[in-house]
């Protein structure tokens, strides 16, 4: 097995919002748009931006649905985001050592 470290951080994961959203999404069934705006205090778009890259990089899985006068959008962490954010994650252990 090869050792963890620097080299395994993921960029796409790194960036801060990024990293937020795939702690929730890592700990939940599903999670949706407005909870996640709220709880990062972030705005649609940026939200929405930070959504698109997690989703191209296979990460999350978007699902529209409309409800009413408007849509309801909800995010699920994929196999490859859960691996990946598991990952990085101990890169970041491995980089910052015990304790």
């Amino acid at each position: 097995m090869s050792e963890i470290g620097l080299a395994d951080l993921d960029p796409v994961i790194h960036a801060p919002k990024r990293l937020a959203v795939m702690a929730i999404l890592a700990n939940s069934t599903t999670t949706d748009f407005a909870f996640l705006r709220e709880y990062l205090s972030v705005s649609d778009s940026d939200l929405s931006k930070q959504m698109a890259v997690l989703e191209k990089a296979g990460y999350v899985s978007i699902t529209k649905t409309s409800r009413g006068r408007g849509g309801a959008t909800t995010y699920r962490i994929t196999k490859d985001g859960t691996s990946a954010f598991q990952r990085h994650l101990a890169a970041l252990r491995a980089i910052t050592g015990p304790g």
